[in-house]
């Protein structure tokens, strides 16, 4: 393996990649792109949620239960009114997507001591949100239950405020979230993105500059040259894979200052990771450039390879953990699932090597294979 026409080959990619100013712009804009759009559009924290009320009662009570409500940043007020047939109409045409509706004689049956059944609707087009709407729900139903409770035995039984609270409650609840603590889902997603920005673009960018030889016919020219198969599928990756290792650095500066995203664990293995992991992406790329002709269908299908996969079985929205048995092991088919731990490990977690080193074995085994799938299936003998 010589040196000297690996950086041939290497040069004459790089000058052709710098001269396509649309091709140059492609391979340093769209990571960071996805990365600002998809970081931004995939919030998946449910907060502000409209709502409407129907207070039948229109007791202090039932404006007390209310203003619970109405002053959490989970929910935004929309208005009270007149006729459970107007919920309908709001609820259906999605102007809210939570109506309450509190029966008559709410505050009489409470002070008497009896239960009252309060109807919460919830719009359940998004079945994970309505799930999280319920718990917001469920969580201030039991504060004011509990706060009555506490009010009662500390009237009736001439109990101080804590000791009036420890009865009402013998059994109480301390909720802790690791990793997270502030509950945002960017922190999750953000991370993520970085491995859905370099798992579409490098095989992109990789499978696209090495078709656009066979479209232009300079194919031939390393056809007929004394260059090796191994030489000039090195030379021809490292142009992007110095592109994505670039991208790869811009997007984690764009996690860690724009999305403010907290890093926590080890840069170096965070890098390693990144590097192991662009080697694969490239290497679908040129496994996939080799079995077409085109740009366009090099497009198509590394679009349909990279990014199908990429968000159906990386946890890049639903844990894997979730997934069927049958899809836990087509996520295990993939090197973006491994990234993905690693990367949100290192990010929130403060993972170490020796937390992640499973993961990095992974991803340097696919780039082994993808490698030598990629040798296998490239020729110096033009097909017919």
């Amino acid at each position: 393996m010589n040196l000297r026409r690996i950086a041939a080959v290497a040069t004459k990619e790089w000058k052709e990649t710098v001269r396509d100013r649309l091709f140059l712009l492609m391979a340093f804009l769209l990571p960071p792109l996805w990365m600002v759009v998809f970081g931004h559009g995939l919030v998946l924290d449910v907060e502000h949620v409209p709502f409407a009320v129907l207070d039948r009662d229109q007791s202090s009570m039932s404006r007390d239960y209310l203003y619970r409500f109405m002053g959490s940043r989970y929910f935004d007020y929309r208005g009270s009114v007149k006729d459970a047939r107007e919920i309908d109409r709001l609820l259906g045409d999605t102007a809210i997507r939570m109506a309450i509706i509190v029966p008559d004689r709410f505050e009489e049956q409470l002070l008497a001591g009896r239960p009252v059944t309060v109807q919460t609707l919830l719009d359940g087009t998004f079945p994970l949100h309505a799930d999280t709407l319920k718990g917001y729900v469920i969580a201030i139903n039991h504060a004011f239950t509990q706060e009555l409770l506490t009010s009662f035995l500390a009237r009736t039984r001439g109990l101080g405020p804590e000791e009036a609270h420890r009865i009402a409650e013998p059994v109480s609840i301390e909720t802790r979230y690791l990793y997270n603590q502030e509950v945002r889902s960017t922190w999750s997603m953000v991370p993520a993105l970085i491995m859905f920005s370099m798992m579409v673009a490098s095989p992109l960018l990789t499978a696209l500059g090495v078709v656009r030889e066979k479209e232009t016919g300079s194919i031939y020219n390393i056809y007929s040259a004394t260059v090796s198969k191994a030489e000039f599928l090195i030379g021809k990756l490292v142009p992007y894979f110095v592109i994505s290792t670039i991208n790869v650095v811009v997007l984690w500066l764009l996690a860690v200052l724009i999305f403010r995203v907290p890093f926590k664990g080890s840069f170096p293995v965070f890098l390693t990771a990144s590097l192991l992991f662009v080697l694969c992406a490239t290497g679908i790329g040129l496994i996939i450039s080799l079995l077409v002709r085109t740009q366009m269908a090099a497009l198509i299908i590394t679009i349909i390879i990279a990014m199908v996969p990429t968000i159906l079985f990386s946890g890049l929205l639903v844990p894997v953990s979730s997934l069927s048995p049958g899809a836990q092991m087509q996520a295990h088919l993939f090197p973006a699932m491994y990234y993905t731990d690693v990367v949100r490990g290192s990010f929130l977690k403060g993972l170490e090597l020796e937390d992640t080193w499973t993961d990095l074995l992974a991803l340097g085994g696919f780039a082994v294979v993808l490698r030598l799938v990629a040798y296998g299936l490239f020729t110096k003998r033009p097909k017919a």
